[in-house]
């Protein structure tokens, strides 16, 4: 007896299938699941072949034919569900490990799920007469017990795979038939009717089966309506099953180091004992967290305080306090409770990556604070790397998990993290590490660099291998988005969600946003952010990724402090106005001779113009003397090396590809010397374009000397040799404004020769960068582009919730609703919950992919829908295969019809004029053949009449038969043209770096500073010096200027607001006679130094400082009353030694009677 007989006599084939799989429990439980899976798929291909509702997908995969629109429609939530757990155990088995043992328990529980998949199958496709009143049960005594066992199955995995292999085939070539026998009814016919007698005539057993099936179901239907189900489809377990699943990607067994239902003690119940869902186990034997499973329809908070409780009876136990896991199915919690409050996680650590978050626990226990730990001298000396490590450090202390650290381009941001994770995986708070970058060259020269400061630490680069091994790892954000799903052979993920401890974030402004965003949400680490530039835009706030205050990073080093301090260079910038560039060329302004020349141009299809625009020179009209002049004054008002006969390293900055091939092939006309070799082109378009950064970047090799470069060395390239920037393109961001300028910032030592080094380095602007910035000191409001589907499901989705308004409800419009409404499910049907992108807004996703959910969308349905699954990637769309332009046309059309339904005229004569330039331009090429097709349409839309009348629908028609066609217009680039004009250049005038403001809030800083202290006065903290020397009287109007002209006092208003009003500045320079700022520093230096110093006493030093520096004397007494008892309300005797009280008091009263004196 099988509990499949019950399918024997009407579907023999299905019922073979499925007592197939029962009859391996017993003989070989992995065959038995895996046939699980083949009876699965057998009975989804059945019902793609005979039920004439669902649509044929273009893919014979399961997961494709499982989450296709009609499919899902069809089959209910709690059958689909099943079919997922018999899908993914499948595939577990048949991918897995041979040493992954499955149980007979194992296989019971799936083929209990196929058996209710039956259950709906038969109560839905069966024959109509049979009784179904009583509920069926899936009985274990039913199970076929074969006498012997089979040796077949004994530990053949790989013959497992061979047959799946036999058995994929043979039903993707079912599927190809199946495909060209509706194609060939597509072809014929697009009516259903039509369709079903067509078929009778190319198959007319299947068109029979089909009818049959159609009667069936109709029946069947009317059936269950009085007789309702009664069978217990027992969903509990099936989200169990779920959850098991995705900790076995973990690497979590019940046979090996996963237990279940485990009885614990001391439990706060009437019985005094609780029964723990899951407990993972170490390989001693001792619990190493537990997890708490509820409901779906409960909040997974409530599961919170019930697995406290459990691990609280454990950890009496065993002596090990466990971590704790909750969840309901959608969302998932970790909580290391000695630590830090929960946290949402996607997906469950392995028993390697709880043990080594147990250890860091254990060794947080035992430690110091990790900010009173030594820095390595050897990787950094300087004060400000040091101050910026301490301070990361002490957010750690203070259990926070993630900080930003911001440092101007070239004050050594990778060998400061570098000295971080030394520091780190010397306290044993961090093991493995991922460092990420948005460029192959960043990472290969961060991995180059923890190489040198990190010998002994295996440095993997991912982006060049992927199966090695370390504790530092290396990445592009695209490569690591690639490597987060794949899987090892026993079917864990390599990159789970605890396989970090650190993630590390290189130029965080630049590639944080967007999806790269979830990297950060997928790894569950301590996060740090590194820096130049950080900005507070919508959707880009650099300050909120990081858990930060807007303007209050965890650290920060400007280009001033570090120019100030002799860590970079500064720039010497000239402007230097070149007209054409500057002020575009006009007909009417050239001489007879010039128009000549003008008119003679190419200018393609279009007579000449009037005018060019400066914004279009370099861009399609490229003028010789224009290029010419710039190369000519590089050359001769550049910085020169070798004794002032050559020009040293110079980037120049162009618009566009075109542009720098024009550049070079001027410098060569001028300068054929070289032999090509002296200036040299590098951008992305340039075949090995890496090895050309290499030459260029050492330091010994002459060429090239000259980096003509679009857009890939504006960032990112580290030259120190760098002493000429020329910008000879408009720039509007100031984030890549200042990263630009950062190429020329860094020192090189005897560049010119003996003792004779860099000091200064020339900007050459050719643009009006810098007149536009000192007028936009914030410059252009950029916002960021989305990404067109993401565009495209916004602008579905609004169309359809005005669709659905009642003034819009008629049988015109129900026609696009409902296809609009189909669209939009079966995009979500395809959101795979095993994508990490996907996983997180599950329980959104899940609740979308009931058609039910589509009707009636409100402002709160729409408002999720973009905030939760617009950005979503899916397998069932189609927009990925189609020509981009096809999808902007779509874009183009679904924004007309919002227009149109929200009445919007002014944005309907808008896109009215580009839809009718689209029509023009095709309307030009009627003599290609799929245009010839749609001309009656392409000349009616370039009439006045077609557009008096529209409505969505006309515009949906225009959409669908013109969508394939925009591939064949006209590109937008204008035609590049070459022309020989005379240009003007004037003198250079020398012009001051724009005062930018950094996205560093000084004021909003000290505000943190004093919430840290009132929040955590008992917590060690890092604060900022400053060096001293003694100053003369001779010193004193250098004071003067030193005071007002330093960006942190930002003149005299502002220093009056910071420092009040009691003193006048003559008075506070009265103050000073006899003191200079760097002999206070100079006389502390010991505190700057001396790295076991905390930060609350360098902050107190530093306060010291400044109290010196700006009033010339400070009394004892004062060290016990605000400002230095904020820090501790004991003054300096809560933070310092008795010793170290005498020196700071002896140093005090040198200053002091050096003023007296």
């Amino acid at each position: 007896m099988s509990n499949f007989a019950f399918i024997a006599d009407q579907f023999p084939i299905l019922a073979e299938t499925a007592i197939g799989a029962e009859k391996l429990i017993h003989i070989y439980p992995p065959a038995a699941i895996t046939t699980a899976r083949q009876s699965l798929e057998t009975l989804v291909f059945w019902l793609y072949k005979f039920d004439k509702t669902l649509v044929l997908p273009y893919d014979a995969k399961l997961h494709t034919l499982m989450t296709d629109l009609t499919f899902k429609k069809l089959v209910p939530d709690y059958i689909w569900e099943k079919m997922e757990v018999i899908r993914k155990s499948g595939n577990k088995v048949i991918h897995g490990n041979t040493n992954t043992k499955v149980t007979e328990q194992d296989a019971i529980k799936i083929i209990s799920q196929l058996f209710m998949v039956y259950t709906w199958f038969d109560r839905t496709y069966g024959s109509p007469s049979i009784d179904r009143s009583e509920p069926r049960k899936f009985k274990i005594e039913n199970i076929p017990n074969p006498e012997q066992i089979h040796s077949l199955y004994q530990t053949k995995l790989a013959e497992l795979q061979q047959q799946n292999k036999i058995f994929e085939a043979q039903i993707a070539k079912q599927h190809e038939q199946l495909k060209q026998t509706e194609q060939q009814l597509a072809e014929r016919t697009a009516d259903a009717e039509q369709k079903e007698q067509l078929l009778a005539e190319i198959d007319s057993e299947l068109a029979q089966k089909r009818a049959e099936v159609a009667q069936a179901k109709l029946a069947n239907q009317t059936y269950n309506q009085t007789h309702p189900d009664k069978t217990d489809y027992n969903e509990a377990e099936t989200r169990s099953l779920l959850i098991d699943l995705m900790l076995e990607e973990a690497g979590w067994h019940k046979d090996k180091n996963l237990k279940t239902e485990v009885l614990v003690k001391d439990f706060p119940s009437i019985s005094g004992d609780g029964k723990v869902d899951y407990v993972l186990m170490g390989n001693d034997g001792i619990p190493l967290a537990v997890v708490e499973a509820k409901r779906t329809a409960k909040s997974v908070e409530e599961g919170q305080q019930q697995a406290k409780l459990y691990a609280d009876s454990l950890e009496k136990q065993c002596g090990k306090r466990p971590i704790i896991f909750y969840t309901n199915g959608y969302q998932t919690y970790l909580w290391d409770d000695t630590r830090y409050p929960p946290r949402q996680i996607q997906g469950y650590y392995t028993q390697q990556e709880l043990n080594r978050l147990i250890s860091q626990r254990q060794a947080v226990g035992s430690q110091t604070q990790l900010s009173d730990i030594p820095v390595n001298p050897a990787i950094v000396e300087r004060q400000y790397q040091i101050r910026a490590i301490k301070a990361m450090l002490g957010e750690f202390d203070r259990h926070q998990r993630a900080g930003l650290l911001v440092m101007a381009t070239g004050t050594g941001k990778t060998r400061t993290v570098i000295a971080l994770v030394d520091v780190l995986m010397r306290a044993n708070r961090v093991q493995k590490v991922l460092f990420l970058a948005d460029r192959t060259s960043l990472v290969r020269q961060a991995a180059n660099n923890f190489k040198t400061h990190l010998p002994n630490t295996a440095v993997v680069n991912l982006v060049e291998s992927r199966e090695q091994t370390g504790r530092v790892y290396l990445s592009t954000y695209q490569t690591m988005m690639g490597l987060i799903d794949e899987k090892n052979e026993d079917g864990t993920r390599k990159f789970g969600t605890g396989f970090f401890d650190l993630v590390i974030i290189d130029e965080a402004h630049r590639s944080v946003y967007q999806k790269f965003g979830e990297i950060f949400r997928y790894f569950d680490s301590l996060l740090v952010g590194l820096t130049a530039t950080p900005r507070d835009e919508v959707d880009r706030d650099t300050y909120h990724l990081f858990g930060l205050a807007q303007g209050m990073p965890t650290d920060y080093y400007s280009l001033e402090d570090a120019i100030k301090d002799g860590y970079l260079v500064p720039p010497k910038a000239f402007s230097v106005p070149l007209k054409f560039v500057r002020q575009g060329i006009k007909y009417d302004e050239l001489s007879e001779e010039e128009k000549a020349h003008w008119n003679s141009l190419d200018w393609g299809d279009l007579p000449p113009p009037d005018e060019i625009s400066a914004s279009d020179i370099n861009k399609f009209l490229f003028n010789t003397d224009t290029v010419d002049k710039m190369l000519k004054h590089l050359m001769e008002n550049g910085i020169k090396v070798k004794g002032g006969d050559c020009l040293g390293k110079t980037i120049i900055f162009a618009v566009n590809q075109r542009h720098a091939e024009f550049i070079a092939e001027r410098f060569n006309h001028h300068y054929p010397i070289y032999q090509g070799k002296f200036a040299r082109i590098i951008t992305h378009a340039v075949n090995y374009s890496q090895t050309l950064i290499d030459d260029f970047s050492k330091k010994d090799l002459p060429e090239p000397q000259i980096a003509i470069s679009v857009d890939m060395l504006d960032t990112g390239i580290d030259v120190p040799e760098v002493v000429n920037l020329v910008f000879f393109k408009a720039v509007r961001s100031k984030v890549k404004f200042l990263q630009m300028i950062g190429r020329g910032t860094r020192l090189c030592q005897d560049l010119f020769g003996p003792e004779q080094h860099k000091t200064e380095f020339y900007i050459f602007d050719y643009c009006e960068n810098f007149e536009y910035f000192n007028e936009n000191p914030k410059g252009a409001s950029g916002t960021q582009t989305e990404p067109l589907s993401k565009r495209l499901f916004k602008a579905r989705v609004s169309v359809l919730k005005h669709l659905q308004l009642p003034e819009y409800q008629n049988t015109q419009t129900d026609a696009l609703e409902s296809k609009l409404r189909g669209f939009l499910h079966n995009q979500v049907n395809g959101m795979n919950h095993d994508n990490f992108i996907v996983r997180p807004q599950w329980k959104f996703v899940e609740y979308y992919q009931e058609s039910k959910n589509w009707q009636n969308l409100d402002d709160m349905k729409v408002n999720e829908l973009f905030d939760h699954l617009s950005g979503l990637p899916t397998e069932n769309s189609i927009d990925f295969q189609d020509d981009l332009n096809a999808k902007l046309f779509d874009l183009l059309c679904y924004n007309l019809q919002l227009a149109i339904l929200q009445k919007d005229t002014a944005s309907i004569n808008q896109y009215h004029k580009r839809i009718h330039t689209i029509a023009n331009d095709l309307s030009t090429k009627a003599n290609i053949p799929a245009i010839t097709k749609q001309i009656q349409l392409i000349e009616s839309i370039l009439t006045n009449e077609y557009w008096e009348g529209l409505n969505v629908i006309i515009v949906e028609e225009l959409r669908e038969r013109l969508r394939e066609l925009i591939k064949l217009t006209d590109k937008s680039s204008s035609k590049i043209v070459y022309s020989v004009l005379d240009d003007e250049i004037e003198e250079a005038k020398p012009v001051n770096l724009p005062d930018f403001n950094t996205g560093v809030d000084a004021k909003a800083y000290k505000q943190r500073v004093e919430h840290f202290i009132k929040v955590n006065e008992n917590h060690i903290t890092i604060a900022r010096l400053k060096r001293g020397i003694p100053l003369t009287r001779e010193d004193l109007t250098r004071l003067e200027q030193f005071v007002y002209n330093a960006q942190e006092v930002a003149g005299e208003q502002e220093f009056k607001e910071h420092f009040g009003n009691e003193i006048s500045l003559p008075e506070f320079i009265r103050s000073l006679v006899g003191l200079d700022h760097q002999a206070v520093k100079e006389a502390f230096s010991n505190y700057l130094v001396n790295t076991t110093y905390n930060e609350r006493q360098i902050r107190f030093i530093e306060m010291i400082i400044d109290q010196l520096t700006k009033q010339g004397k400070l009394q004892a007494i004062r060290l016990y009353e605000p400002p230095f008892n904020q820090i501790h309300y004991e003054g300096i005797d809560g933070l310092f030694s008795e010793n170290d009280i005498d020196k700071i008091f002896n140093t005090i009263d040198n200053f002091n009677n050096v003023l007296t004196a």
